[in-house]
């Protein structure tokens, strides 16, 4: 699973001329996922998202979480983070889950959020074309990324 995380001063996501989802200050979280992804790296990443301390505390130090502040999630499936263009200049998106494994799976990580964190979480729609707006805040922004646990296993098994 790959995410792109930007903490915003507020971002919305529209589908046709509606607003879908929209946020104040918070995350607004890009979510690519790779067809070995499973429930395990849903709950990895969602942890780390809710308590990834990248919001100011009364120094100016990040030590507060998007928990901590009280902040928006807005989530948004982005298979084009699993795009690689390191041959030729056309990117290759064989590394993202087709959509009958990645659409439950955002599914999940939609109410793994929205149950866990007691955040107010807002979603684009899955596979529309979005329209994505926003305020960077600072500019921050945090690239996670978690190779599915078998896959990880798999690798460290055959090496």
């Amino acid at each position: 699973m790959r995410v792109l995380l930007q903490r915003v001063k507020q971002a919305s996501v529209t589908v046709n001329g509606i607003i879908t989802g929209q946020i104040a200050h918070g995350i607004l979280v890009f979510v690519g996922i790779a067809a070995s992804d499973t429930v395990h790296e849903i709950e990895w990443m969602s942890h780390k998202i809710t308590n990834l301390r990248i919001f100011s505390d009364d120094e100016g130090k990040m030590n507060l979480s998007v928990s901590d502040v009280q902040g928006g999630i807005l989530l948004v499936s982005q298979f084009t983070l699993y795009g690689d263009a390191q041959k030729g200049l056309r990117p290759s998106y064989i590394n993202a889950a087709p959509p009958t494994i990645a659409e439950p799976l955002y599914n999940q990580m939609l109410e793994h959020l929205r149950n866990k964190s007691g955040l107010r979480v807002e979603a684009g729609i899955f596979a529309a074309m979005m329209d994505v707006e926003l305020i960077n805040d600072g500019p921050v922004t945090i690239w996670l990324e978690r190779e599915a646990e078998e896959q990880t296993k798999s690798s460290t098994q055959t090496a």
